[in-house]
């Protein structure tokens, strides 16, 4: 399985953008697909998560009640919907794809494949 993240762009602070992250084959029931970023200097880290079957998803404080995860099982498609960004929110951003849901989830290291990542950047 490839995955294909875009979406990303310049905005302003306070501005929305939506990601998208296609996987280039069927996504089954108990996978796990998340976001991470990365900004200049730092680790990578957890943005969100989704449980393919269910839908259940987590997130980063950080995000929360601005970010949204979504899925759409027709298109093989996860969304990221990133409301309300701040200029901390600027960095690369990769979705990541595991065969299985793990409590784990947060972890880049549970992750196996990769999308190549999108920049973000917001401009206060």
């Amino acid at each position: 399985v490839q995955l294909q993240a875009y979406g990303g762009g310049l905005v302003q602070a306070g501005g929305s953008l939506r990601l998208s992250c296609a996987a280039s084959e069927r996504i089954f029931s108990d996978t796990a697909l998340a976001w991470f970023r990365q900004a200049p200097g730092k680790e990578r880290e957890f943005v969100m998560a989704i449980r393919w079957s269910g839908g259940s998803t987590r997130y980063a404080d950080s995000v929360k009640g601005r970010f949204t995860i979504s899925r759409d099982s027709a298109k093989n498609t996860v969304y990221l919907q990133m409301n309300s960004l701040k200029p901390e929110d600027t960095a690369v951003y990769f979705c990541a794809r595991r065969p299985r849901w793990t409590t784990n989830y947060y972890r880049p290291s549970e992750y196996n494949t990769w999308g190549q990542g999108t920049q973000v950047t917001v401009s206060s």
